[in-house]
């Protein structure tokens, strides 16, 4: 896999079942092509091998993120022991927990957020529609993939979510692995109430998750920091706090995901909190936010340095509603 085409660039990161590097190749035609390859030692590998046969099934979907090969690579490090490589798609705006920490004040524009949670919900739906549950949705599994296009003269950006990280991912139902000693195999604090007490493993599951996730993309923390989480709280039926200050649709959301009675990520989409609007077209006034215009600075700020310097940025129009609220904005 790292062969006389892949060459070594940089370590990405590093965890405690393995790493994850990037690679670049030159193709046929001079352009540069980079690789994110992840490396698992041996006593890992089984997790690595099914993952590559789970991302088998979602080739070409587009929320998740693509594997190049349908086998894991074992050959031997400088070392001498064996490890297992896989090459998957490089995201070149790295993890939505790292992209998160890029905002002054860790919190990412309500336009954005809801933009975010319907691409998560999309990968979910996809996922569940092959009889699998993630099992560890959390922000630092989540990939962040820039997008630029040139158009009347002017270039514009976006971003895309992508789902990772498939190694804890189990079939519906599964609950075969579960030990009441240790309750919980993903992030505990990502994880919910049934899962954590009884072992189950479904839909619903994914769906907290999501809740937690788009809690953190709101507030800059974890879910539990307004407390010093025990497993027992999930234990207990309780719920990480929902902020009072949250947009209405936001709050109803994050409830509805920690609802049991929420199985269906592909009805979730058809909440008014993700509904998409066509063309991005605000008409109605938006509240006046003090804190918007720095944001969005921050945000186009991120997005200039990957652009090159001749290229422009225009901010989303739903986001740039909140920065002039009395204004009628058509994308």
């Amino acid at each position: 896999m790292a062969g006389p085409n892949l060459h070594f660039v940089k370590l990405l990161g590093q965890g405690s079942f393995g790493s994850v590097s990037l690679y670049q190749r030159i193709r046929y035609d001079g352009a540069m092509i980079s690789v994110a390859v992840k490396t698992f030692d041996s006593q890992h590998a089984e997790a690595l091998v099914r993952e590559v046969q789970i991302l088998s099934e979602f080739k070409g979907c587009p929320r998740i993120v693509q594997c190049y090969e349908t086998r894991v690579e074992a050959s031997l490090n400088q070392l001498g022991c064996l490890e297992y490589k896989i090459p998957l798609e490089y995201a070149p705006g790295g993890s939505l927990s790292g992209f998160i920490n890029k905002f002054k004040d860790q919190k990412l524009p309500d336009p954005l957020i809801r933009d975010f949670t319907r691409m998560l919900l999309q990968g979910l739906a996809t996922i569940h529609a092959h009889g699998y549950v993630h099992y560890d949705l959390k922000p630092e599994n989540i990939l962040v993939f820039p997008r630029y296009a040139y158009k009347n003269g002017a270039w514009s950006s976006s971003f895309e979510l992508k789902i990772s990280d498939f190694g804890l991912t189990r079939r519906e139902g599964d609950s075969s692995w579960w030990n009441p000693s240790r309750p919980f195999a993903g992030t505990s604090i990502y994880m919910s109430p049934d899962s954590v007490s009884y072992g189950e493993t479904g839909k619903d599951l994914d769906l907290w998750s999501l809740g937690c996730c788009v809690l953190e993309m709101y507030t800059g923390e974890g879910p539990w920091c307004h407390k010093n989480y025990q497993v027992d709280d999930l234990m207990m039926g309780q719920e990480p706090m929902i902020p009072s200050d949250l947009p209405f649709e936001a709050k109803l959301f994050i409830m509805t995901c920690f609802s049991p009675r929420t199985k269906d990520a592909t009805r979730l989409l058809k909440h008014i909190f993700v509904r998409e609007e066509e063309g991005y077209k605000i008409t109605q006034p938006s509240p006046v936010n003090d804190n918007i215009e720095a944001k969005i600075a921050q945000l186009a700020k991120f997005v200039k340095s990957n652009v090159p310097k001749t290229q422009t940025i225009r901010v989303p129009a739903a986001a740039a509603a909140q920065v002039m609220p009395n204004k009628t904005i058509i994308a």
